[in-house]
């Protein structure tokens, strides 16, 4: 289920920020909505924006990633997604029936939505309004890459570099997910009540992932928006991702000119300890290039 594990990563010669559990964010109200936002790193550095995935707080991101990022000097923005952690949840717009709303979806109907993701980007770049930041290097993984990715094409002047994560432009002929990926998405359905809040613990917030879905449904196709993409831009894929297999990291790659592409082997749709160390230095090279 778009499970983004950073583990640990040890830095010297600079002192890393407190753990992102031990983080107290605060609240910004934007775009009709409240979401949770924390700062951490030099806060005269350059700005960069962290967009997470599916269902995923701040914290899926992991101390590792982040203090890497912090250790190369830049003002790291991390805020949890409407519908998701310490941010407005969205119980009240009610929860899509799934199988009828994927039945739709695959005859080429419109889907139900409480929202879309180009809310969740007007989300992002209205809390850089909040922040009185006028450019960011924007960091999306997953969904949070799809975002990214509309932050870019809808809102070029507002971003000084792209780094794509284990996402897709959503265009039709990628391929499907492996059933072992679709039994994993599907898991979250049948959580108890321990579970999910033992997953909120962790970071992970199954309840708003029927409508973040849906979100990632309505959008379809945008791999025409994707091509207008002009900020320099990275993608990263793991060579084993069964959940956006690598062909959907490929296929941004081809479509944003000038885009540079780094597949990492033995990692699926995750973040392998020994991947985070390299992830670490290919974003702190790409970003310190822009």
């Amino acid at each position: 289920m778009f499970r983004v594990l950073f583990l640990l990563l040890s830095l010297a010669a600079f002192n890393v920020q407190a753990g992102l559990k031990d983080l107290q964010p605060m609240q910004y109200s934007v775009n009709g909505v409240s979401l949770a936002a924390v700062e951490v790193g030099n806060p005269d550095g350059e700005p960069v924006l962290m967009v997470m995935g599916l269902g995923s707080s701040y914290l899926l991101w992991g101390d590792g990633l982040i203090d890497g990022l912090v250790g190369s000097g830049y003002r790291v923005i991390l805020f949890d997604n409407r519908d998701v952690g310490a941010s407005q949840r969205m119980d009240h717009l009610g929860d899509p029936v799934i199988w009828w709303e994927l039945l739709k979806n695959q005859l080429g109907f419109s889907v139900n939505t409480a929202y879309e993701l180009q809310d969740m980007a007007a989300d992002a770049v209205q809390l850089m309004d909040a922040l009185e930041i006028d450019q960011a290097h924007v960091v999306g993984a997953s969904m949070g890459g799809m975002i990214a990715q509309i932050i870019a094409y809808e809102y070029p002047q507002r971003v000084k570099s792209l780094t794509s994560i284990m996402s897709t432009s959503g265009a039709p002929h990628l391929p499907e997910p492996t059933d072992a990926a679709m039994e994993s998405l599907q898991s979250a359905s049948y959580a108890t009540d321990e579970d999910l809040k033992e997953r909120n613990r962790q970071g992970f917030w199954p309840q708003g992932v029927p409508r973040q879905m849906m979100a990632i449904f309505a959008a379809g196709d945008r791999s025409e928006s994707v091509k207008r993409i002009e900020a320099k831009t990275l993608v990263l894929h793991g060579r084993d991702d069964g959940l956006l297999p690598v062909a959907h990291g490929e296929h941004t790659h081809q479509l944003i000119q000038e885009s540079e592409m780094v597949i990492y082997n033995g990692m699926g749709h995750n973040l392998p300890a020994d991947v985070v160390p390299k992830m670490v230095a290919d974003i702190a090279e790409h970003i310190q290039g822009n």
